[in-house]
């Protein structure tokens, strides 16, 4: 194994160590989490979510023991190969070692790492678009057709996976337009490669037609309960601050497009990137959407910067340029990521001003970091409600929202029960095969009936049980309640609700 090779497998080792212990233990799996474990148990061509690929990467989790660590695992993954790209990148553009080093260090210490503590599509979205960019970065330098089947291949993958992939090409179309690339639209095989493309997602395609669209009803929430609460402004600055240790990197590679010689057929990565942000600007996206734009600037800025530092007494600013990322990262450690308790958390966010959720107000914690407290509370007394009903086999454990249903069955001891909720796809995986009977209800404050009075004519008796006390959960005060002996046919009522409902 030679230096060069060495120092790769010490930076993705790297990326692994930090990403485990970034998670104080403190904390549960994030809500998104158990949403994408349950998809694994009722496998479709897509989700009212999200796409279809995270739904077959969870069955993998499945086989290899659904526990924590294998979870956290593939964002963890995701990252690794990420900054793989990126080297490959830096190799493909002649870079020498220090260009390399510095790529690494950039993509390691930045958001990422943020990023990839989570399992969601985001880091699997991220890979894509870094892979897109550097199959293009291929095509340009071989003018080989077959780079342009790979990038309609990734782009399928990326579809499958998260549908923000579509924001790159509609960056990249016009930005082909302003450099000789544009060459490229008379290339018969861009035209086979897109149907290849096409015909890859079409199963998905044909799904969300027969469903009548879901990804459409999810922007339209998404618009109201989130990004009506964003500003442009929010945006862009959040843009600076992903990878503000490696800013410098991606300065540089801007400039390296127009004054370096060797990069100027590379411009379409400029042009690009401009417009995708605009595009991302003008419909207020949220920030981290836009986060796949920057390896393949951080791989471009590497290698120019090993170019401008290679020379006379330049060549000592070399381990201050790979320094400086990690500097800038150090502060992060005290707030941007769940490596203390919740409680430290809160104490230093008084002290720096409280961070603001996505419903526009301000909180005591990050709202990922309270998506991930009380959920072993909740399964374990949702749990014990259980044991106290004779009659499970005829027993429904209704959640008010998938974070709790899907909690519930990734932590429950039980193995004949499965929570649903009429939110987000629970509602299509209710087993109304059997009489319900007696109905767990687990209902968070957005519910404003708290003593569940909506119920009690319908059952012989309604009972509060216990509620979650976390401190600092988002869930805090969620509540559990019994219902038993009903008095009325509930499958039918809850077939009605769910029709009213979709």
């Amino acid at each position: 194994m030679n230096i060069k090779t060495g120092i790769f497998w010490a930076f993705i080792i790297a990326k692994f160590i930090i990403q485990y212990i970034l998670i104080s233990p403190e904390y549960d799996l994030h809500r998104d989490e158990y949403l994408h474990i349950d998809q694994a148990y009722h496998l479709a061509w897509g989700y009212a979510s999200v796409p279809p690929l995270t739904s077959w990467l969870s069955s993998i989790i499945l086989l290899l023991g659904k526990s924590e660590f294998v979870v956290k695992l593939f964002p963890a993954l995701f990252g690794a190969l990420t900054i793989t790209v990126v080297w490959k990148t830096i190799e493909e553009l002649k870079g020498n070692l220090f260009a390399l080093v510095l790529g690494a260090t950039a993509i390691l210490f930045s958001s990422l790492l943020r990023i990839n503590t989570l399992y969601q599509p985001n880091s699997l979205d991220i890979l894509i678009w870094t892979s897109c960019y550097f199959v293009i970065l291929k095509y340009i330098n071989t003018k080989e057709s077959k780079h342009l089947y790979f990038l309609a291949i990734l782009f399928a993958v990326g579809f499958l996976n998260k549908y923000n992939i579509v924001f790159l090409i509609l960056g990249l179309l016009p930005a082909l337009l302003l450099t000789n690339l544009r060459k490229v639209y008379t290339n018969k095989h861009l035209y086979f490669s897109a149907i290849l493309a096409l015909v890859l997602i079409l199963p998905n395609l044909i799904w969300q037609y027969q469903n009548d669209f879901p990804v459409f009803k999810h922007l339209e929430e998404l618009t109201k309960t989130q990004l009506e609460n964003s500003s442009r402004f929010t945006f862009l600055n959040e843009q600076i601050m992903f990878f503000l240790g490696s800013l410098f990197v991606i300065l540089a590679a801007f400039t390296a497009f127009f004054i370096y010689e060797p990069f100027r057929k590379y411009q379409v990565f400029f042009w690009s990137f401009l417009f995708t942000l605009l595009i991302f600007t003008y419909f207020k996206a949220k920030g981290y959407y836009a986060i796949g734009l920057y390896p393949i600037l951080i791989a471009f800025g590497s290698v120019y910067l090993s170019v401008l530092l290679s020379k006379g007494r330049r060549r000592y600013l070399q381990p201050v340029a790979i320094i400086i990322p990690i500097l800038l990262f150090i502060p992060t450690l005290s707030f941007l990521y769940p490596n203390v308790p919740p409680s430290v958390l809160e104490e230093r966010y008084k002290e720096m001003g409280q961070p603001r959720w996505e419903d526009g107000k301000e909180h005591p914690i990050p709202q990922d970091f309270s998506d991930m407290l009380g959920w072993k509370e909740m399964a374990h007394k949702v749990d014990s409600a259980l044991n106290t009903i004779q009659d499970k086999e005829h027993t429904l454990i209704l959640c008010s929202n998938y974070g709790e249903a899907g909690a519930f069955n990734f932590y429950t001891k039980n193995k004949t029960h499965q929570a649903v909720s009429f939110n987000a796809d629970y509602i299509n995986w209710f087993d109304l095969s059997k009489e319900i009977k007696n109905i767990i209800m687990v209902h968070d404050l957005t519910d404003n009936d708290l003593d569940r009075d909506k119920e009690k004519p319908l059952f012989e008796t309604v009972e509060y049980f216990d509620e979650i006390r976390t401190p600092l959960a988002r869930e805090k005060g969620t509540r559990i309640h019994i219902l038993k002996d009903a008095k009325t046919d509930i499958n039918k009522l809850i077939l009605q609700e769910i029709e009213e409902r979709k």
